[in-house]
């Protein structure tokens, strides 16, 4: 578990959060620029010497009122936002230098070689080049590399897809993704970006004014109505299940989440393979009952769990219940009174198949 229990103070910002987060899996925080995610990340890193209160990994104490661990002491790799590579060496060099870190450290208790954090981040054929001739997403892949090669017990990573262009941030995304299903280690991962959050994370804490507004499992935070954010066009829950079926001729997949079952597009993933589904808000629609005739593939009996505000004053947010999952739709106000919407009522959902992530 990480306890962070800290404060900061600067002229005019506050960060004041009391928090423990899961020693596992990928936790993003999440909020808009100022909201605090940086200065709580460099918080847990050792970097604000300014930071007051308690803060511990897995019961180690980093630090409290008589206990200050530097940075340099803490097993944590650090993915800032610029890889800030060392121009005259290789690629090969910028990990062996990033390896000094961890010379005294119990190679037992290693748990990446270098040759592993190649591996995972597909870089081994850049090893002889040198930063200027590497692309901005190979150069983030390296940073993310040389972190991993200290053998950390706590990755940090500082909103690593910030400087990329959108290209070369579906470049490094599958990467990101290959991280977090092989790393047994935990990560908080900064981002104001939610497809990169619906992606990659597990556990979400959402931040505003230095202060922590809720923390929880994904789809759980996802799905509440009552958060003062708005993720707009972006407003949606994410849902894990199994490839269950291929259906070869129509080049679709059949996703199995919990009671329920989604058409999705082929990926290329193998039957059994994990399956992460992002559902937008806007991509559901309503109905008191299944259609027949019509082109969605995917029709689901639900139950509606509450009602809430949207960003225009025309429209809605509906909160579902999908076999056990939270799911929410977008539908004008106007429908939500046709349809007479009230917790509790049985309807049924209709999603497109192509609108699925």
């Amino acid at each position: 578990m990480i306890y962070a229990d800290i404060r900061v103070e600067w002229p005019g910002f506050t960060l004041d959060v009391n928090e423990r987060l899961p020693a596992r899996g990928v936790t993003a925080l999440f909020g808009h620029s100022g909201s605090g995610k940086t200065t709580l990340l460099r918080c847990i890193a050792g970097l604000e010497h300014g930071a007051v209160g308690r803060l511990s990994f897995n019961g180690a104490i980093w630090q409290d009122a008589g206990t200050w661990v530097p940075t340099h002491r803490r097993p944590i790799g650090y993915v800032f936002q610029e890889p800030s590579l060392f121009p005259h060496l290789t690629v090969l060099g910028n990990l062996r230098y990033g390896q000094r870190r961890s010379r005294d450290q119990d190679t037992r208790n290693a748990r990446f070689s270098l040759e592993h954090a190649v591996e995972l981040l597909g870089i081994g054929h850049l090893l002889k080049r040198k930063p200027a001739a590497l692309s901005g997403g190979e150069r983030q892949r390296v940073g993310v590399a040389r972190a991993l090669a200290v053998s950390p017990r706590l990755l940090l990573m500082d909103e690593p897809l910030a400087a990329l262009d959108v290209a070369r941030k579906q470049e490094i995304l599958p990467y990101l993704e290959r991280l977090h299903d092989d790393l047994e280690i935990p990560v908080l991962y900064v981002s104001h970006a939610p497809d990169e959050v619906a992606r990659l994370a597990d556990h979400l804490m959402v931040m505003d004014a230095g202060r922590v507004l809720a923390s929880g499992p994904l789809s759980q935070i996802l799905s509440r109505l009552d958060l003062p954010i708005r993720l707009g066009e972006d407003a949606g829950v994410v849902l894990d299940g199994e490839v269950a079926e291929r259906d070869e001729r129509w080049h679709l997949l059949r996703v199995a989440c919990c009671s329920a079952s989604l058409w999705v597009r082929d990926t290329g993933a193998a039957i059994g393979d994990h399956a992460r589904i992002r559902i937008l808000a806007r991509d559901v629609s309503i109905t008191h009952a299944p259609k027949t005739g019509t082109s969605i593939l995917n029709t689901l009996p639900a139950r509606v769990l509450s009602l809430g505000d949207d960003a225009h004053p025309a429209l809605s947010l509906v909160k579902l219940d999908l076999a056990g999952s939270p799911v929410l739709a977008r539908v004008t106000r106007r429908s939500a009174e046709q349809l007479g919407l009230t917790p509790g009522l049985e309807v049924w959902i209709q999603i497109k198949a192509v609108a699925l992530l």
